[in-house]
């Protein structure tokens, strides 16, 4: 069995971790995987690494018929049993699909946003594929409700490195790195700087909890449009616990020392984030919206909320910060759920029933 995944993300996190992750768990099953991903991205790179051969796209940015050319010539070389399209980046995910198509070849999508698309064009993208996999059963209900057969649309939720995350945490060290004063509670939101995240909610719920714990430390990890937007709203709102510390390649080496993570957001496909947060021990104030109540259990690993309800985040936030017990009983059961349900061999061997399934069904 030979699997030719598409990947066209030039950075190694979010979807892109999600294959690598896949990737390495494949490693020692009997089949064959190759990847396909632009020149000089860091997926690329990254696989190599693990030893999985690695073939670029030869018209890197090209769209509509010279992407499907190039993808031709890629499926007539290799000569694949199976093409599984992880990225949507440059249309791939309909492109993808009607290049396997062309060349006879069954194909999977991985499907990693919950935002809904019209139904014709959902008809349209996902015909030419065997499966759809929802990386949350939130964004398997939204594709349902675009018309969606439910045979084909499928659940394997992302994963996360659960070792990888449960790193001790060096109070000291963490405290100068991010010039961090007083012994107060850390709060992190650990999110793109972008509208549907929701730092907004936070911003307005902060000024009490600052009275309430003047030594209070809150960390926005992210880049994003909204940066300079953020900060000017930091300053309006008078926060003085607010730092703005951007991108963190090493964030899993802090993750332990976080007290609370919020993550206030309007819409999410499943939240990988919050899946480092819980595996790392910590309690985790999340809405109701996407795949994050399939993470956050509420009451159990931590707290969920109506989106954009900044009187029950406030509320949120000192239950937690005024009971330590509480929170590390939320991180222990936190430990527990990403153990059993979100590890990498978990999703890999989700991922793998179903290659085998839809081999099955085209040979008959």
């Amino acid at each position: 069995m030979k699997i030719l995944h598409i990947e066209t993300g030039m950075h190694r996190y979010g979807g892109a971790q999600q294959v690598l992750y896949l990737l390495e768990q494949l490693r020692d099953a009997p089949m064959t995987n190759v990847l396909l991903c632009c020149p000089g991205s860091a997926v690329g790179e990254a696989a190599k690494r693990l030893g999985v051969p690695v073939r670029h796209l030869d018209a890197p940015g090209a769209t509509g018929l010279a992407l499907l050319r190039s993808l031709n010539r890629t499926l007539k070389a290799e000569q694949p049993n199976l093409v599984h399209v992880h990225s949507r980046r440059l249309g791939m995910d309909l492109f993808g699909g009607l290049a396997a198509r062309r060349r006879g070849i069954p194909a999977i999508v991985s499907r990693r946003v919950d935002n809904p698309e019209p139904r014709w064009l959902a008809r349209l993208k996902y015909r030419p594929y065997a499966r759809v996999i929802a990386i949350s059963e939130g964004i398997r209900q939204v594709m349902l409700g675009e018309g969606m057969d439910p045979s084909k649309v499928v659940t394997v939720r992302s994963a996360v490195d659960v070792g990888a995350c449960r790193q001790p945490c060096d109070p000291a060290r963490f405290r100068e790195t991010f010039g961090l004063t007083g012994e107060g509670p850390v709060i992190a939101v650990i999110a793109q700087l972008i509208e549907r995240k929701g730092h907004r909610h936070l911003i307005a719920a902060l000024p009490e909890i600052e009275q309430r714990w003047p030594g209070l430390q809150t960390l926005f990890f992210g880049q994003g449009a909204l940066r300079d937007a953020l900060a000017q709203s930091i300053r309006d709102n008078n926060l003085r616990s607010v730092k703005l510390a951007g991108f963190r390649d090493d964030l899993a080496r802090w993750l332990g020392c976080f007290d609370v993570v919020v993550h206030p957001a309007d819409r999410e496909g499943l939240g990988v984030a919050l899946l480092q947060a819980s595996a790392a021990g910590a309690p985790i104030i999340a809405t109701r919206a996407g795949g994050m109540p399939e993470i956050v259990r509420d009451g159990e690993n931590g707290l969920l909320i109506e989106p954009g309800d900044v009187a029950a985040l406030r509320e949120s936030l000192i239950r937690l910060l005024d009971d330590r017990a509480l929170r590390q009983r939320m991180g222990q059961r936190g430990r527990e759920i990403t153990e059993t349900e979100f590890s990498t061999a978990v999703m890999a061997e989700g991922n793998l029933a179903i290659y085998r399934q839809v081999l099955s069904e085209a040979n008959g």
